[in-house]
């Protein structure tokens, strides 16, 4: 080739690389457009206005159809795609199953629960485990065969978990050989005489006498699974009975059907018009999803174990929060997206053991069950510039979302948007006009749709008490919505102090406490004053070889609030402030304790 022909070939090929980068250029830029007209179009669609209801937010995602599915076939229905990934393995020990060994075991369990202990359609069995790899088995056995599951809390004493046996009336219990005693005292205590069925989770444990072996109940071998009887349950039968957390009185019951359950996955997996927040489960692709927040607890249940479960994900198990587990997990196991509480993502942000190479494959956290300020993930994001934060929010009686954020957003202190097929309204707080206030209007958040509950078991006053006119479900969240319809929430409806009048919401200076550079944790609570009606008294917990007075931090808070915010409750020190295993405060425990 002589140089002239080169030049020209050169300034050909130059010629359309320029073409082929300006027409994907225009590409990009008409698909990005497209997207935003999308998104806005989406907004536009969201808001509505009745004189009878006031103004009502729905949602910006893409509705999603109801299944027509009991809540084990919704779970198993694409189980052939990915039957040989491993479905679930202990952090701790090793143990795993593969999705194959998990569907049939769990066929093993549930025609065993038919024939060998006779459990009737609706019987109640109950599930007092930790995070184990086993605890899917025990659940989707137990729906197979018809039944109801009331998950408990195994750090409840024996009082507690026989309260909630006779309450549930169920028929069975499943826990660990490590558990039988207290399950073995709380079956006394309730006066119930019923089959307690132990898990090994260690190679030297025993069956204890008189308990059932669960690994023999779910040996699929010399299983005729022919001989699994019809159930005639429908989606509209109660498949879950989780108590709620009993902060406000005793637990209650929250009755949840296969439909609340299966519409509520469905929610959760949307992203359009949005990035969606997980890649499907493929030869080469599979989400690594880490069990750390408790399964007998609505968030873990339902949107880590059943609804990663239904996209063939791996869930590496953690019977009790470590740190040193949780490190592992995200290091070896190559976590690809966390559900957190927002006292785990403070742990992220503050300890120095966690490092940028642990979160290398970490693609999304989010967090839920208590409200985690802007400041506190601005730290996480900034400390971990390639995770994407989103908040979520719920309550036990939703199955539990029914607001989530989106891949992009930066508005770390919203909750997001409302979930598909859901409505939601901000209600005065004087508690007599229901109607739907405007964007930027603080009162009670109020929401309908097909994943709220069925009512509290043999409770009609609560259930009533709960319940508007139209279906609508009061929260007793304070919060509000912006003009984008991005939702806030901003405090429990009986935790506001009320000063002078004034409504003091506690999270919001429990962020700024933690702002300060001194302060690892804190809460504030409420406390009596002769003038004021109540006063906001801090707890805070400082950060390891730090010191602070009561007057330094009283003066750091008073210097960002209006005056009716300041402690003039004072400031006491702690070594931790005390939380539930969903990462609430326990404020009855302080205000018992020190107020």
């Amino acid at each position: 080739m002589n140089s002239s022909s080169g030049r020209v070939l050169v300034r050909q090929i130059v010629s359309s690389l320029r073409a082929a980068t300006t027409l994907q250029n225009q590409q990009s830029k008409r698909y990005v457009q497209q997207q935003s007209n999308a998104v806005s179009e989406a907004h536009d669609k969201c808001s509505c206005y009745t004189p009878s209801e006031g103004y009502i937010r729905t949602s910006p995602f893409d509705p999603v159809a109801i299944p027509d599915l009991t809540l084990d076939r919704y779970v198993w229905e694409n189980v052939n795609k990915w039957q040989n990934k491993i479905a679930a393995t202990c952090i701790v020990t090793g143990r795993q199953y593969t999705y194959a060994q998990l569907r049939d075991r769990s066929a093993a369990l549930a025609l065993r629960l038919q024939e060998k202990f006779k459990l009737k359609p609706r019987d109640v069995l109950a599930i007092c485990l930790p995070n184990i790899p086993e605890y899917p088995i025990a659940f989707l056995g137990s729906v197979e065969a018809g039944l109801t599951i009331t998950t408990v809390n195994p750090m409840y004493t024996a009082e507690e978990i026989g309260r909630q046996l006779n309450n549930s009336n169920a028929q069975m219990v499943i826990g660990t050989v490590a558990g039988y005693q207290l399950l073995k005292d709380a079956c006394k205590a309730a006066n119930r005489r019923i089959p307690i069925c132990c898990i090994k989770t260690h190679k030297n444990d025993s069956i204890p006498e008189g308990a059932v072996d669960f690994s023999e109940i779910i040996d699929p071998k010399h299983c005729d699974f022919s001989q699994l009887k019809p159930t005639g349950i429908t989606i509209d039968d109660m498949v879950v009975l989780p108590y709620s957390s009993g902060t406000t009185g005793m637990p209650k019951g929250v009755m949840l059907s296969h439909k609340n359950i299966t519409v509520n996955c469905e929610m959760t997996y949307t992203g359009s018009p949005y990035p969606p927040l997980l890649e499907d489960t493929t030869e080469t692709v599979q989400e690594v999803c880490p069990g750390i927040l408790p399964f007998f607890h609505i968030y873990g249940l339902s949107l880590i174990m059943l609804a990663k479960l239904k996209m063939g994900c791996k869930l590496v198990t953690m019977p009790r929060f470590n740190p040193d587990d949780l490190i592992s997990t995200l290091y070896e196991q190559k976590a690809s997206i966390l559900y957190l509480v927002p006292p785990i993502i403070l742990f992220l942000i503050n300890s120095p053991k966690v490092q940028k190479k642990h979160m290398e494959h970490l693609k999304v956290v989010m967090s839920g069950a208590a409200p985690i300020g802007a400041l506190d993930a601005e730290r996480l994001v900034t400390k971990y510039p390639n995770v994407a934060f989103v908040q979520g929010y719920g309550m036990t009686e939703t199955s539990p979302v029914i607001m989530m954020g989106h891949r992009g957003m930066t508005k770390y202190a919203s909750v997001g948007f409302v979930t598909p097929n859901t409505e939601a309204k901000i209600a005065s707080l004087d508690g007599e006009n229901r109607i739907g206030l405007g964007p930027n209007a603080v009162g009670e958040v109020c929401v309908r749709g097909p994943q709220v509950m069925k009512g509290y078991l043999n409770n009609e006053e609560a259930t009533k008490d709960i319940f508007l006119d139209g279906g609508w479900i009061r929260t007793g969240d304070v919060g509000y919505y912006d003009e984008e319809g991005y939702f806030f929430i901003t405090d429990r409806m009986k935790e506001l102090i009320k000063v002078k009048g004034f409504q003091v919401p506690p999270a919001e200076l429990e962020e700024l406490l933690r702002d300060h550079p001194k302060i690892l944790d804190a809460a504030v609570l409420g406390v009596p004053h002769e003038k004021h009606g109540e006063v906001p008294r801090a707890f805070v917990v400082l950060r390891p070889n730090m010191q602070a007075t009561e007057k330094e931090i009283q003066e750091f808070v008073e210097e960002k609030v209006a005056v009716y915010k300041k402690l003039d409750g004072g400031v006491k020190f702690l070594d931790d402030i005390p939380k539930s295993v969903a990462g609430k405060i326990l404020r009855r425990e302080l205000k018992e304790k020190y107020c």
